[in-house]
């Protein structure tokens, strides 16, 4: 089995606790997804993640073919990180941090995705032609709907 990671970081110019409140806050996960994707919780969620949390989706990550995923959050320290894992879904393994820190500018939040693509070699194959794309593809979405919700840190 192939296990591949993705990073992304952003600079925030916001407080920790502003950014902490909303990215752990399974509602506004469908705000910082694309729309094509189709994203749906299907689960009922709190207002704030918590370690056990166990949250159900329909999205369509590849392709457009709507799927079933449920990842559970593993880990949490409030105001620093967060961890999903897939527990239900596309992918052979998914483990997702997300964390935050104080920066000059605001925060800086850092994500660490590793993850492996199904079906072996066919997997592999599929990264390198257009899963590790669309990752950063989503994550690029991500970005400017961050900038859209907090604003911009000029460098």
């Amino acid at each position: 089995m192939a296990f591949y990671q993705f990073k992304a970081e952003q600079k925030i110019p916001a407080c920790m606790e502003e950014v902490w409140s909303f990215i752990s806050s399974p509602s506004n996960l469908k705000k910082i997804t694309p729309a094509y994707m189709g994203f749906n919780i299907t689960s009922d969620v709190p207002k704030r993640m918590h370690p056990g949390l166990i949250i159900t989706y329909k999205v369509s990550p590849l392709l457009g073919i709507k799927t079933d995923w449920m990842t559970e959050i593993t880990h949490v320290e409030d105001g620093k990180y967060f961890v999903d894992e897939q527990r239900i879904g596309p992918y052979a393994m998914w483990h997702h941090q997300h964390h935050i820190e104080a920066h000059n500018d605001g925060v800086l939040m850092k994500d660490i995705i590793t993850y492996s693509p199904p079906f072996g070699i066919l997997g592999r194959v599929a990264n390198q032609l257009f899963i590790k794309n669309k990752l950063k593809e989503i994550f690029d979405f991500r970005r400017e709907a961050l900038i859209r919700e907090f604003g911009e840190v000029k460098n």
